[in-house]
């Protein structure tokens, strides 16, 4: 529990909605003992833990991971994925059980032993979700992602190189504060998302100061379900 509660609070840090100042003057404890147990120097008593999760509403249940039972469609073994929203697959290490809009079935050999091409941070993130896809967002990728789609990302895949050689990878990728699905390639430190239809204009994008491109990639997508 201690870990999973330190890895939310170092969540929440990095995206710049905790600091450690705040959270000494919401828990009334001191700050050089908060930062001792975010650098896994101390634990926290159950007391110090409470007062924690009442200060950041926190629930038990959203610190356990998101489940992944395994299930049958049709005569195949299946995993559920967690379906989640566009925000929690792009910034959200850790999926949470409450994050979980629902569960989508795959069937097992789809995620079953593919390699991951990432950075070893990324490793540390919850690998495979499933976000929805609107009209507006799969604007240009039909028919290979029509409008309510579901589509399977592997955010342990980052990388730029081909996972098959014969054709180009279609990534979740950001854009803005969006969630597309987009063929990526890199190009003078720069990311371009191109659609599948030719006629739509191709999207260039600048990776943010701290940022490289990989950054933008939300992750390979897997597999795509197009009548759930």
């Amino acid at each position: 529990m201690q870990e999973r509660v330190r890895a939310e609070l170092l969540r929440r840090i990095e995206r710049g909605t905790l600091s450690v100042s705040l959270l000494a003057r919401q828990t009334g404890l001191g700050q050089p003992h908060i930062s001792n147990f975010l650098h896994n120097r101390r634990g926290l008593s159950l007391k110090g833990l409470d007062k924690i999760l009442e200060a950041q509403r926190l629930q038990v249940e959203d610190l356990m991971p998101a489940r992944r039972e395994e299930s049958k469609v049709g005569e195949l073994a299946a995993v559920e994925i967690p379906l989640v929203t566009h925000a929690i697959a792009i910034f959200d290490p850790h999926i949470r059980a409450s994050s979980a809009l629902s569960y989508a079935p795959f069937r097992s050999d789809t995620v079953r032993g593919l390699e991951p091409r990432c950075s070893n941070a990324r490793r540390q993130w919850d690998r495979f979700v499933a976000v929805k896809m609107n009209a507006e967002e799969g604007q240009g990728m039909e028919p290979v992602v029509r409008p309510d789609a579901i589509v399977l990302l592997d955010r342990h895949y980052t990388s730029f190189r081909a996972w098959h050689e014969d054709r180009p990878n279609l990534y979740g990728a950001r854009l803005g504060a969006n969630l597309v699905v987009r063929y990526a390639q890199f190009q003078a430190d720069r990311l371009i998302l191109r659609a599948h239809q030719a006629h739509v204009k191709a999207e260039v994008i600048e990776p943010g100061l701290g940022e490289t491109a990989n950054d933008l990639l939300v992750g390979r997508v897997v597999s795509v379900v197009n009548d759930p």
